[in-house]
């Protein structure tokens, strides 16, 4: 089972309702919310994902990767039961990389490595890295009964699933893993759902900012 396959289910259902225009993207979406953070669908699962920064275990020494293998098997111990671990393939997306590349260059003291930097971005602006993939590592994971949430409410098991996540921050930290914070969560998690329906769209044309906002204050229908 895939992401998409975890959030829409084995297949998609056209229904109305909630203000949804019939035969309209939220009439079949089943996604009712965002909030915090956490996914919440139609049919009532509180789901959190969170995106993971690989290490590459084999550049470690053997005392190190013993030990990041240990705190692993750690936190896999308490982990959630239905614990995904998703990586998807994706183009490179060279421009991103180039405009960081633009930023470093222009902090950097030294002539000559602002020189090496520039060198880099010609080549990556030449198409160099035209056939070249990246990775992006996924975390999901669902509420459950077990978790048991101060009380049976949206706010409390949000809070809950929020404190599963810094857990696995804490435990992935150990294992030199990096688990990403964004600013703005669910502009994360709405950008990330817009990418994994809208595969090819997603690439020509980015969601603004502040879209979360704008798409809420017009279709909302699940309060806080």
């Amino acid at each position: 089972m895939n992401l998409k396959e975890l959030i829409f289910g084995g297949g998609v259902k056209t229904t109305a309702g909630g203000g949804a225009y019939r035969d309209s993207i939220q009439a079949w979406l089943p996604i009712k919310n965002i909030i915090r953070g956490v996914v919440i669908t139609k049919d009532n699962r509180f789901i959190k994902i969170l995106e993971v920064l690989p290490v590459n275990i084999y550049l470690k020494s053997p005392n190190d990767r013993q030990n990041i293998i240990a705190s692993f098997a750690a936190w896999l111990k308490i982990a959630p039961d239905d614990l995904m671990m998703i990586a998807r393939t994706l183009p490179a997306d060279t421009a991103e990389y180039v405009e960081r590349m633009r930023q470093y260059a222009d902090r950097e003291e030294n002539q000559c490595c602002r020189e090496m930097i520039e060198d880099n971005i010609r080549e990556i602006g030449l198409g160099v890295a035209s056939d070249a993939i990246r990775h992006r590592f996924f975390l999901v994971f669902q509420y459950e009964a077990r978790m048991k949430a101060k009380r049976n409410t949206v706010k409390d098991i949000i809070q809950r699933l929020n404190e599963e996540a810094d857990t696995a921050r804490r435990y992935l930290d150990v294992c030199e893993l990096e688990v990403l914070e964004p600013r703005y969560a669910d502009n994360f998690i709405l950008s990330l759902l817009y990418e994994i329906i809208n595969k090819k769209t997603s690439r020509r044309i980015r969601l603004p900012e502040g879209v979360f906002d704008m798409t809420t204050a017009v279709h909302g229908i699940y309060e806080e």
